[in-house]
């Protein structure tokens, strides 16, 4: 039998219980900063328990996903229970009462025409039992004015009684599940008042007293850091804090506290939404065709062992024996002014796990269980107490206290200032933390110095930041472009190749107008085209910069040069190149003899084919001309009488024209012929042309 469930209020805290009293509340919560949660709930049970969570209804779907149950004494978990998304006239209509509409008492009464009632008479404490025969509408006169009364017809053991409902004190169906069912829509109705919460139903069946836990993963505010950074000592000395939201309707009180830093990937599906699947109307056949009949895939294979079966013992015996969670944490610094001050320490030496799921436990007590493998690295910062943070509150907590390496350098970059460099420091992480990005406030000589922004930096890892302008230093860049050199020609297949080197200095002057040295920092753009030829080595090279570092004498002017090389390469057509590039590269003194020899038959074998190309033009164009010259003479014959001298000088013309057009069309064919042999005797040796 069910317990009732009976929630608790207390300071704002909702802990589920059942009726007896047991608790289960809120104990560990550990923050993602990929904006989620992670919350346990820990307490006792005796028997079997019911138990309600109440969520918002944005949150149903993370419930459903990830809501985790373990019952530690040997319990089994019964089902989840919760209400649907579906809309509340739906759920309404599933019920034997019909309340998706407000109507009056006579309204509903009249729906119930048949079903047995007991009726209450004022003055009158026996009930009337019997069923409802009909509502309907009687006008009553009530001094000189019509009064419309609803009266209610039962059917009895007597007879048909009537009876006006504002005579009745009670009305009471006798079905009990028809008043069941009214109790429930109700129940539903009643919860429709508040649409941003859905209460989930949990229960635990068992024997005798144990534990159990409920745990389950959020949306929840990332958790932020920010650091002071302190230069005045021997050592930088880093502070760090965290920002905490609790942004849930709970307090938290004397919670275990853990904040990852990671990125694990978190998504949301719709769970919590009702799915229909549109089914098609069949209609009812005498006799039913055959049809092609489809065969699904085997179960079990030829010798009768189970193939699926075997796909679960492997993944069983994959599975790990007990699902483990790595911890670090901040070693204490008790290193006192600045940092002292500010009353927190750091993490514990053993934090507690970012999510106690007992793997033999979630087996004994859950019917079936997924196994998921772990992915990417965390790294945790445990809170070393309890906290108790109220609902809609933040809270700042320290995570790091002590010192760091670091060595201070003025940066240069003329993207970001073409003048001056920026006052910086290149921090070493020489904690056993991951520092997550955010913040530095600056502190120098006492006094505020700046503000910059620090990456996720990995211990171990070196980091530039930087926090001011640097007005004691100047720096000037000046670039200077080398006039393109010609290296190297080769032909491969009739193509020429010439290779050109390229060079570009950079001159970074740096004027220290201090009175002791400075290392300053030179950014210059990283060209994965271009060689870097002096300096030799960088200081440090990033994927988009080199790093020169520069040690400023005291109000003096110190130069750095930076020259880089790159090759380039141009691909020339010889077939097709004109005939001064290719007598460029015969005279360029890095063309090898081969090459030159090569080129000069290239550029002879394109004269004899420019020389027939331009004969048979020259009698293309004379074969025109000749055409248009008979076309005159023609239009002047339409003129002349025939027999005269002028009439016979015009037809021996005519005939000499044709015999100078027999030569040039002879000439043409002859031309076109050679002018097809020389093509493809150039291009027949420009394609076994290979010469290095």
């Amino acid at each position: 039998m069910r317990r009732a469930v009976s929630p608790v209020l207390f300071a704002g805290l909702f802990i589920a219980t059942s009726a007896s009293g047991q608790e289960v509340p809120l104990k560990r919560v550990t923050i993602f900063s990929s904006g989620v949660a992670f919350y346990e709930r820990a307490g006792h049970v005796d028997g079997t328990a019911t138990m309600e969570l109440p969520f918002k209804t944005a949150q149903i779907n993370d419930i459903l996903k990830s809501m985790v149950l373990q019952d530690m004494g040997g319990g089994k978990i019964r089902p989840v229970v919760y209400a649907p998304k579906d809309p509340i006239e739906k759920t309404l209509r599933s019920f034997g009462i019909d309340l998706t509409q407000d109507r009056t008492l006579g309204e509903f009464l009249g729906d119930l025409r048949g079903t047995p009632v007991e009726i209450t008479v004022r003055g009158d404490s026996k009930p009337i039992e019997g069923s409802v025969l009909s509502v309907e509408r009687q006008i009553v006169i009530m001094e000189d004015k019509e009064v419309p009364h609803d009266v209610l017809n039962v059917a009895c053991a007597e007879g048909i009684r009537a009876f006006r409902l504002t005579e009745l004190s009670g009305v009471r169906l006798a079905d009990p599940k028809l008043n069941g069912e009214l109790f429930k829509a109700l129940g539903v109705l009643a919860g429709s008042h508040d649409a941003d919460k859905k209460p989930v139903i949990l229960e635990f069946a068992g024997e005798g007293k144990r534990e159990v836990r409920v745990s389950y993963i959020l949306e929840a505010p990332i958790w932020k850091t920010s650091y002071r950074l302190i230069l005045d000592g021997e050592k930088p000395f880093l502070q760090g804090w965290a920002t905490v939201d609790n942004t849930t309707d709970e307090d938290w009180i004397g919670v275990d506290l853990t904040l990852v830093s990671g990125r694990p990937i978190s998504f949301v599906q719709d769970l919590y939404q009702p799915l229909y699947i549109p089914r098609p109307v069949v209609q009812p056949e005498i006799y039913a065709s055959l049809g092609p009949q489809q065969y699904e895939g085997a179960m079990f294979d030829s010798d009768g062992d189970g193939i699926l079966a075997d796909a679960a013992d492997a993944v069983e015996r994959e599975m790990p024996s007990r699902m483990k969670t790595a911890r670090r944490a901040a070693p204490a610094d008790n290193r006192g002014g600045f940092g002292a001050g500010f009353g927190g320490a750091a993490p514990a030496a053993s934090p507690a796990p970012v999510a106690s799921l007992d793997y033999v436990t979630m087996e004994s007590s859950v019917e079936s269980i997924a196994a998921a493998a772990e992915a990417g690295e965390m790294f945790t910062y445990a809170i070393q107490t309890p906290v108790t943070l109220p609902r809609q509150k933040s809270a700042m907590m320290p995570i790091v206290n002590q010192s760091v390496a670091g060595e201070k350098y003025s940066i240069y970059s003329q993207s970001v200032h073409a003048k001056h460099p920026l006052n910086g420091l290149r921090l070493e992480n020489t904690t056993d933390l991951n520092l997550m990005q955010g913040p530095i406030t600056v502190f120098e000589d006492g006094t505020y110095a700046g503000d910059a922004q620090l990456p996720d930096v990995t211990p171990g890892e070196k980091r530039l930041i930087s926090y001011s302008l640097d007005l004691k230093r100047e720096v000037e860049r000046v670039s200077k472009a080398e006039p393109e050199v010609l290296t190297s020609v080769r032909i491969a297949k009739g193509t020429l190749i010439a290779t050109r080197k390229y060079v570009e200095e950079y001159t970074f002057n740096v004027k220290n107008k201090d009175d002791a040295v400075r290392a300053v920092l030179l950014e210059h753009p990283f060209r994965a085209d271009w060689t870097l030829v002096t300096p030799k080595d960088p200081f440090e090279r990033t994927p988009q910069v080199y790093r020169f570092k520069v040690d400023a004498k005291p109000n003096e002017t110190t130069s750095l040069t930076v020259r880089e090389e790159r090759q380039g390469d141009q691909y020339i057509a010889l077939s097709s190149s004109g005939l001064d590039t290719i007598e460029f590269y015969i005279r360029a003194k890095v063309v090898s003899p081969k090459v030159r020899e090569a080129l000069e038959k290239v550029a002879q074998m394109r004269n004899e084919l420019g020389n027939t190309q331009a004969r048979k033009n020259q009698q293309t164009q004379r074969v025109a001309q000749i055409t248009a010259d008979q076309g005159r003479v023609r239009e002047n014959l339409k003129t002349v009488r025939e027999g005269t001298e002028l009439h016979e000088r015009y037809l021996k013309k005519l005939t000499e024209q044709e015999n100078e057009l027999d030569e040039a069309n002879r000439l043409i064919a002859q031309y076109t012929q050679q002018e097809q042999q020389q093509k493809e005797a150039l291009d027949q040796y420009l394609l076994n042309l290979n010469i290095e």
